[in-house]
């Protein structure tokens, strides 16, 4: 077998770039995303700390909270493991180019597949991070509407 030189190593340095820079974009989603969940998890103890004590409008509307905030958890949950996917695919991306380079295999195939496996896993992400922020939204705009149906206005 044939020693790759530096020479020829340097052009998939430069192709292992790429990836290396996705893993992290996705580590700085992983962070906003971690910390919704974290954000959400808070909010919903704090709810349900309320306790059964409450006024039945007041626990109607924490109970509803608290049902959007469940769903949102899952929602970050998945975006969580969807954007870990990816940076894990774009790990592999880069093993596979340097195997390829280094023992000078095609696998145009398997570098295909690796990289839409990675873009969909962070399509996917991005898709249930938008989905939570309209969930929030939903969210505000629940509490919103109770306060002002609480206020009489």
């Amino acid at each position: 077998m044939e020693q790759v030189t530096v020479t020829q190593l340097i052009p998939v340095l430069q192709t292992a770039i790429g990836p290396t820079i996705l893993i992290s974009g996705v580590g700085l989603l992983l962070l906003s995303m971690t910390n919704r969940l974290g954000r959400t998890i808070d909010r919903a103890r704090i709810l349900a700390g309320e306790g059964p004590d409450l006024a039945h409008e007041r626990r109607t509307m924490v109970t509803a909270q608290l049902e959007i905030l469940w769903r949102r958890a899952r929602i970050i949950r998945m975006g969580i493991a969807l954007a870990a996917l990816s940076a894990l695919s774009a790990a592999i991306l880069i093993i596979v180019i340097f195997i390829t380079a280094l023992a000078r295999v095609e696998t145009a195939p398997l570098i295909s597949v690796v990289f839409i496996v990675c873009m969909g896993c962070l399509i996917g992400s991005l898709i249930a991070f938008i989905h939570d922020i309209n969930q929030s939204l939903l969210a505000l705009k629940f509490e919103l509407d109770a306060h002002r149906d609480l206020s009489g206005s």
